[in-house]
């Protein structure tokens, strides 16, 4: 009982936090009305998860709950949809800490005829819509506008600054990933020395990858060493992922096979491959740019919280013991 009464104080005192980010998702909605995009659902449970090697779904039953619906959403590119978008619940095993959480709120959206360029110019304009709307009063809330928190994370006017991952790796860490890719070292560089480094006075747009690190990415034109992928940093937290796609269906089999090759040898479930969507491909998806970005880490930054768990309303350890 007494850690029911805790709980019920917790909540109460998240109002203010939670009214903010229904005041974000609707933002969001808005400005994707206003730009051309449908609002689609795929499903949450799913036979076969994306392979990618560090990121483990969680069964459910016979299935499993969705670590990105990325793969049903280009189906629907495949099948002639032109710019899509989609929010709702994600599920990825085992990750906790204050910038992670095993059950996530995900935006993605998709054009078709696009690159990762194009959606980089959508993530400058998104967010600056959503940061004028959070500064704009609103009658229809329910507790007056003032008693909300206002943004607390600069956002000035786009463009933003584009750093590279070779020049960045080769500045902060002393070595170039692109031309000689280690994924240890790469993934403990960028938590010690590359992250850290990034400016807090401004988003960041994190570009062209190392291909190795980009299963579902095209590589870059002349250079089969990058991929188009940018990640966007705000305040030093990484809120989104994106990519130029992948529609080569035989090099998109080719790495799906290598990923599972690599998760059997760590010891990692390794899970079926989705031919619906490689079927998808064969049948032909345009060029196409996506996007995934963490509306819960989006939340808290602007918020200028420092933990997941401010910006939720039930924690997945709360949920668990009652």
């Amino acid at each position: 009982m007494a850690n029911f009464h805790l709980e019920q104080s917790r909540l109460q005192s998240l109002q203010p936090a939670l009214i903010f980010r229904s005041h974000v998702l609707a933002a969001i909605r808005q400005w994707f009305t206003e730009a051309g995009f449908i609002e689609v659902e795929t499903p949450v449970r799913l036979p076969a998860p994306a392979l990618e090697l560090h990121i483990n779904a969680e069964p459910s039953g016979p299935e499993f709950l969705r670590t990105s619906p990325e793969l049903h959403m280009k189906r629907l590119l495949a099948a002639g949809y032109d710019k899509i978008y989609q929010m709702g619940p994600c599920f990825r095993q085992g990750e906790w800490g204050h910038l992670h959480h095993p059950e996530y709120t995900m935006l993605e959206w998709y054009r078709a005829n696009a690159d990762y360029l194009d959606i980089l110019r959508d993530t400058e304009n998104l967010l600056t819509h959503v940061h004028s709307a959070l500064r704009t009063p609103h009658s229809a809330l329910p507790i007056p506008y003032s008693a909300l928190p206002t943004p607390h994370s600069a956002l000035p006017p786009p463009p933003w600054p584009r750093f590279t991952v070779e020049e960045l790796y080769v500045r902060h860490a002393g070595w170039n990933p692109v031309t000689a890719y280690d994924a240890e070292r790469f993934e403990h560089d960028l938590i010690t020395l590359i992250e850290p480094a990034l400016p807090r006075d401004t988003p960041v747009f994190v570009m062209d990858y190392p291909a190795a690190a980009a299963a579902l990415s095209r590589r870059k034109p002349g250079q089969e060493a990058v991929a188009e992928r940018f990640e966007l940093y705000i305040n030093g937290v990484e809120i989104t992922n994106a990519f130029s796609e992948l529609t080569d269906p035989a090099e998109q089999r080719r790495r799906f096979e290598e990923c599972a090759r690599k998760r059997k040898a760590m010891g990692a479930p390794v899970y079926p491959l989705d031919e619906a969507f490689l079927a998808a491909l064969e049948l032909g998806m345009p060029p196409s740019g996506g996007i995934a970005m963490g509306i819960d880490r989006l939340v808290m930054v602007l918020l200028g919280a420092t933990s997941l768990d401010d910006v939720i309303a039930f924690r997945e350890d709360v949920r668990c013991k009652t």
